[in-house]
């Protein structure tokens, strides 16, 4: 089974840049499949943030587009997350999975965006 764990989170001022990684272990064909960021804040849903196909097209919801970057390096069975200008309302505890959420989710990585 696939596992997951992300790292990167870190307490950071307004404007700053984190990056997050995401590595899948237990696979073999990481590449074969599409690879997404979600974030989730206590009391409320988990957010689908960012996608990357196996091909390599992004998608990005509208509250990150323009300041987020999703990548991804199958050699290393990792997924990378690029957050520049971050704000507030950024803060978050950030996952990766498959998009549909299909493999076990990991522990997270907490980004917080102080004013």
């Amino acid at each position: 089974q696939v596992e997951l764990l992300e790292s990167g989170g870190d307490l950071v001022q307004a404007g700053g840049s984190l990056r997050l990684s995401c590595v899948a272990s237990g696979t073999s064909v990481f590449r074969l499949f599409g690879v997404a960021w979600f974030r989730q804040v206590p009391g409320k849903q988990r957010e689908l943030v960012a996608t990357i196909t196996r091909l390599g097209n992004t998608n990005y919801s509208d509250s990150v587009k323009g300041r987020f970057t999703i990548s991804r390096d199958n050699a290393k069975n990792t997924s990378y997350l690029q957050m520049n200008n971050l704000k507030p309302e950024d803060t978050a505890l950030y996952y990766c999975n498959e998009p549909q959420g299909r493999w076990t989710w990991g522990q997270g990585t907490q980004v917080t965006v102080s004013s």
